[in-house]
């Protein structure tokens, strides 16, 4: 018979501190498809995110506002309660369905909007657009 090994002792798992940042930023990606929320502390790096399929939508139900809606109240109440986010800078890229939704949430929430900026990519005449979808 082999010799049987002695049981080992559990190894005791190393837990990540959480960061605490009480003033954050709020990157809200709306495309046409998706809409995704990353919340970050002052340097940029990254306390949590949140997208649509994260909150349990796919395909084009993540397209739409109430999808975007649940995507950004999630994000939202990890940054508040495991970060403890009071207030944030926002910075919206895109011009998908989510875009209004997210600002509506972010007027009823906790959360206060230091400052509000728009960087949707604005093309000066660039590339010539793809054909128009016929249905």
């Amino acid at each position: 018979m082999a010799a049987e090994k002695a049981p080992e002792a559990p190894q005791q798992q190393v837990r990540k501190q959480a960061r605490y940042a009480a003033v954050g930023r709020l990157y809200i990606t709306a495309t046409f498809n998706n809409t995704i929320v990353t919340v970050t502390d002052e340097q940029g790096k990254t306390l949590c995110w949140g997208a649509c399929g994260k909150a349990g939508f796919s395909g084009t139900r993540k397209s739409t506002p109430f999808a975007a809606t649940a995507a950004i109240e999630g994000a939202l109440k990890h940054a508040t309660e495991i970060h403890g986010v009071k207030a944030v800078s926002v910075y919206i890229k895109g011009i998908g369905p989510g875009r209004d939704a997210v600002l509506r949430v972010l007027r009823t929430s906790p959360v206060d909007v230091n400052k509000l900026v728009d960087m949707t990519p604005v093309p000066h005449d660039g590339i010539r657009p793809r054909k128009r979808r016929r249905v």
